[in-house]
C-alpha cells in the first residue's frame, strides 16, 4: 500500500532521518516506536506532505507522493491526527467534522453564490452525513458543542473522527493516548480496532504507550537517531536487546561488567 525508500531528512545538516525503509501493507496497524528526538514526528510529516524530504521516495498505491504537498495528498486517501491536538476551537464539533468532509465536495461558484436548491441539498446531505459519522464516534450529543469545552480524551476522540471524515484508507495516529489517563487508552485501544474495521483502514501508529503498541499493532519499526534500529512483530520487537538498551540506555560500562537477565519491553 505504502512504501518508503531510503527516506533522509536533514535540517542544515542535521539528520533527523536517514535512510529510512518502511512497508506498509493493506488492513493492518503499524507501529513506529523509539525514544525522543528519533525521528517518528518527522518521517509522519514526510508522508503526509508537511515536508518535503531530502532524498529517497515515498510510495503510496504505486503513486511517487513524495514531492506533494499536504492537500494533494490528502486528497489521495492519506489523512492523520497531531501529537497536540490541532482542532478549529472556535468551531463546534458538527463543524469540524463538516471541513473536512468538504474534502470529497464539490461546489459550483454559482451554486455558492445563489444559494440555489442544488447547494442547500449538498449543505443538508453533508450535515447528515456528518451527524451519522458523530453517532458512530459517541459524539452526537456533543455536535452543537464547541470542540475546545470538550474533555480531553474526547477532543482526542474528536481528531481521529475529523482525519476519518475525510475518507482516507490510510490513516497516521501521532501519540494519540498522550495525556490520556489507563481507562481512556483502554477505550482507546478498543475504538481504534472498531475504526479499523468499520473503515477498513491501514492504520500507522507513533506511540510512548507500550501497553496500547504491543497489544494493537501486527508490525512495529522502530526508530533510533533517525535510523531504523529494528522491526519485526510485537513479540520479537519486546526481546530484541538493541531495542530495549535504546529505550533503557543500558551503557557500554554496564554490559561489559554485568550480566543481567533478559529483559523485556
Amino acid at each position: 500500500m505504502l512504501s518508503v525508500s531510503q527516506l533522509t531528512k536533514a535540517f542544515r545538516g542535521l539528520k533527523a532521518l536517514q535512510d529510512v525503509d518502511l512497508n506498509l501493507f493493506p488492513d493492518t496497524i503499524h507501529g513506529v516506536i523509539g525514544p525522543n528526538g528519533a525521528g517518528k514526528t518527522t518521517l509522519f510529516n514526510c508522508l503526509t506532505g508537511q515536508i518535503i524530504p531530502t532524498s529517497g521516495t515515498i510510495t503510496f498505491k504505486g503513486k511517487d507522493i513524495t514531492k506533494l504537498r499536504a492537500p494533494a495528498i490528502a486528497q489521495l486517501g492519506i489523512a492523520r491526527t497531531f501529537q497536540n491536538i490541532r482542532l478549529f476551537g472556535t468551531m463546534t464539533v458538527l463543524e469540524n467534522v463538516l471541513v473536512a468532509q468538504q474534502l470529497r465536495t464539490r461546489f459550483n461558484f454559482f451554486e455558492v453564490i445563489g444559494n440555489i436548491g442544488s447547494f442547500r441539498r449538498k449543505e443538508k446531505a453533508l450535515t447528515e452525513a456528518a451527524l451519522a459519522h458523530l453517532d458512530t464516534f459517541g459524539l452526537i450529543g456533543d455536535a452543537y458543542r464547541q470542540a475546545t469545552s470538550l474533555s480531553y480524551g474526547t477532543q482526542r476522540r474528536l481528531e481521529i473522527a475529523r482525519a476519518l471524515a475525510t475518507g482516507p484508507s490510510l490513516l497516521l495516529l501521532d501519540e494519540p493516548a498522550a495525556g490520556m489517563n489507563a481507562s481512556e487508552t483502554d477505550t482507546l485501544h478498543q475504538m481504534i480496532l472498531d475504526v479499523q474495521k468499520r473503515f477498513q483502514l491501514t492504520i500507522v501508529l507513533v506511540e510512548h504507550d507500550m501497553r496500547l503498541v504491543m497489544g494493537l499493532c501486527d508490525q512495529i519499526t522502530v526508530l533510533s537517531y533517525g535510523k531504523v534500529l529494528a522491526e519485526g512483530k510485537p513479540e520479537s520487537i519486546r526481546q530484541n536487546t538493541q531495542v530495549i538498551e535504546s529505550y533503557l540506555g543500558v551503557s557500554k560500562k554496564r554490559k561489559a561488567n554485568a550480566n543481567p537477565p533478559p529483559a523485556t519491553i
